[in-house]
C-alpha cells in the first residue's frame, strides 16, 4: 500500500496519527509530493483523485481512496483495535457527530484562514483576505468552545481517545500557520492538548 501526501499538511497527518495509533505505519509507504510546486495538479494524480487533494492511498491493486476519513474507516474496518470510530452505535454516532463538528466547524475555517490570508495558493485561487479573517474569528471560537466542552473530560468524546481527538489536535496545532494559539485562560484546552501530544503518535 502507498500514500500520497504531504509532509507538513495537515490531513495526511491525521491519517498517519490514525495509523500510529493502530500500529500500523510500516505497513504502508508514503510518497512525499511537492504541492506549492503542483505535483497534485498533474494529470497522473488527478487519475488518483480527481479533487486533486492529499492524501491518497493505493492499494496494491491500484484501488485509490481519497479523503482523509475514508481512508481512517478503511483501516477501521479492517483492524478494529484498538478502536479509534467507536466501540457501540451510540458511541459510534457521538463519535461521528463531533467528527463533522470539528471538521465543518474547526477544520474548514482554519484551512480558509490559511489560504485566503497567507497567499500560499495565490497562483491557483483567488484569496479573500476578509473572508480568510472572518474564518480566524470562527477558528477563534471554536478554540473557546473546545476549552469549554473539555472542562472535567480527559478526551473529546466520551472516555477513550479516538479519532475526534486526532482531528482536533491536528487543527489546533496547524493553526500555527494562522498565528493561532491555545490562550492561557484556556486551561481545559491546555490540559487536554498536553495529553494527546504525550502520545507517540503526535511525533508523526
Amino acid at each position: 500500500m502507498k500514500i500520497y501526501e504531504s509532509k507538513v499538511a495537515p490531513n495526511p497527518r491525521r491519517v498517519r496519527m490514525f495509523l500510529a495509533e493502530k500500529g500500523l505505519l510500516d505497513q504502508v509507504a508514503f510518497e512525499e509530493l511537492d504541492l506549492q510546486g503542483g505535483d497534485n495538479l498533474t494529470p497522473e494524480f488527478a487519475a488518483k483523485n480527481p479533487m486533486k487533494k492529499v492524501p491518497v492511498l493505493e492499494l496494491d491493486d491500484g484501488t485509490c481512496i481519497a479523503e482523509t476519513m475514508a481512508i481512517c474507516r478503511y483501516f477501521e474496518e479492517l483492524h478494529p483495535e484498538p478502536p479509534l470510530m467507536g466501540r457501540d452505535p451510540l458511541e459510534k454516532a457521538h463519535i461521528e457527530q463531533w467528527l463533522r463538528w470539528i471538521e465543518f466547524g474547526f477544520f474548514l475555517p482554519t484551512g480558509m484562514c490559511f489560504q485566503h490570508t497567507s497567499g500560499y495558493f495565490k497562483d491557483r485561487m483567488n484569496p479573500i483576505k476578509e473572508w480568510g479573517e472572518e474564518c480566524r474569528t470562527a477558528v477563534e471560537k471554536f478554540f473557546h468552545f473546545l476549552n469549554k466542552h473539555l472542562e472535567g473530560r480527559d478526551y473529546i468524546c466520551g472516555e477513550h481517545f479516538s479519532a475526534a481527538d486526532i482531528n482536533a489536535f491536528t487543527t489546533v496545532d496547524f493553526n500555527k500557520v494562522n498565528r493561532l494559539r491555545i490562550q492561557p485562560e484556556q486551561t481545559h484546552l491546555q490540559a487536554w492538548y498536553d495529553r494527546i501530544n504525550s502520545r507517540d503518535s503526535a511525533r508523526v
